[in-house]
């Protein structure tokens, strides 16, 4: 062999006992690496749920008889004191103090529950007029720079909160008005002096107010006992929402929270928390599982010509707002671990692995509140592996 092809040879092997060792030889990990930031900051809880008329009424047969046909279909609009339908009474009985004594005590009842409604409607206007006042005045003062915007925005979602209630208490004396009608109507066909059915007299079922027809419970003419459902009316524009969320979400909600309501078809909406109710309830989740649920209702505050196409019974979204900041110093949640019972994360620092120990605020499924720890435009390393450790080279990922 020449020396030529020894030397070519010699050359051959130290390259490959070279590439070899290249290949052991430790390199630093590749990592990602994100910037820290101040920014809005939100904790929610986000569930479904679904629209409902706030204000709703069944109207009922005042006298056992033979009703007509109901020629109303579900959305027709009624007017205040139009005939639903008329019902034919069956003879009264004569005889029967005891049927007397229940209508009159039905009359007395109903005397006390419209003088309440009234009291209440009484109230809610004094709110409602009270609440208009006090936007004007910030109305002005933020005119005249004295008040925020977030102020003139408060004040004109309160007043909408009180008009809504007080078109409820208006909408419920209507209501307890008819009631006393009907009790009347009942104690006037239950007494001696009764006509019954002898005289040809009908029984006219008014609408106690103007609204929509939501639901028909008697449809074709037939008999109908004392007490049936005929008629289900209510208002379209006067919406609640109601949501169903889970009991341990439940107790971080309160009254007056805000919320948004979206993904109904539409722009999202701003609303309100007006009551958590205070009973649970089981329900099996799709995945067949039991969960303890509470119901919340939620008042939209958006104006209605916003949300003029929702319906009762329709399909919206909501996210209740928990906590939010303005400028907040966050982490993604990918950057943090537990070690020692303490939050840790590591930071990028000159081509190395710093080691901090953090002091965290709020929480929510992405990103963690920094209260101590970082500062803003430092970068900290997401989904570190085993391999980086404190003061560890690193590589950037492109």
């Amino acid at each position: 062999m020449s020396w030529t092809r020894r030397i070519a040879l010699f050359l051959g092997l130290a390259l490959l006992v070279a590439a070899i060792g290249y290949g052991f030889v430790p390199r630093a990990p590749l990592v990602d690496a994100v910037p820290i930031a101040q920014a809005s900051f939100q904790v929610t809880v986000r569930e479904e749920g679904q629209t409902r008329v706030k204000d709703r009424y069944v109207l009922s047969a005042p006298v056992p008889g033979y009703a007509q046909r109901l020629r109303l279909e579900v959305g027709d609009t009624v007017e205040a004191g139009e005939t639903i339908l008329e019902i034919d009474p069956l003879r009264s009985s004569l005889l029967d103090p005891r049927t007397r004594a229940e209508a009159s005590a039905r009359v007395s009842a109903a005397e006390a529950q419209l003088q309440v409604a009234q009291q209440r409607s009484d109230a809610s206007a004094s709110d409602a007029a009270l609440a208009k006042s006090e936007l004007e005045r910030v109305s002005q003062m933020q005119r005249e720079g004295t008040a925020t915007d977030s102020d003139l925005d408060r004040a004109r979602a309160d007043h909408r909160a009180k008009a809504a209630i007080q078109r409820s208490a208006a909408f419920a004396v209507d209501v307890t008005r008819y009631e006393l009608q009907a009790a009347q109507a009942a104690l006037h066909y239950a007494g001696p002096e009764g006509p019954g059915t002898a005289s040809g007299e009908q029984v006219q079922v008014r609408s106690p107010l103007r609204a929509k027809v939501l639901r028909r419970f008697h449809e074709s003419e037939g008999a109908v006992p004392l007490g049936e459902r005929l008629l289900e009316l209510g208002d379209p524009a006067a919406l609640e929402v109601q949501v169903e969320v889970l009991s341990a979400d439940a107790v971080r909600i309160r009254p007056e929270m805000r919320v948004v309501l979206d993904r109904w078809g539409g722009e999202p909406l701003e609303g309100r928390v007006r009551v958590v109710e205070p009973i649970g309830f089981t329900k099996v989740s799709a995945l067949g599982v039991e969960e303890q649920r509470v119901l919340v209702i939620v008042d939209i505050l958006s104006p209605p010509e916003r949300w003029t196409s929702l319906g009762d019974g329709y399909r919206i979204e909501a996210t209740f707002v928990l906590w939010e900041g303005a400028d907040v110093l966050q982490v993604p949640n990918s950057a943090l671990f537990r070690a020692a019972g303490r939050w840790q994360a590591y930071v990028y620092e000159e081509g190395r692995a710093r080691l901090r120990t953090l002091t965290l605020g709020q929480r929510n499924g992405l990103y963690s509140q920094v209260t101590a720890g970082l500062s803003p435009g430092e970068r900290v390393l997401t989904h570190p592996s085993d391999q980086v450790t404190d003061g560890a080279a690193l590589r950037l990922r492109d």
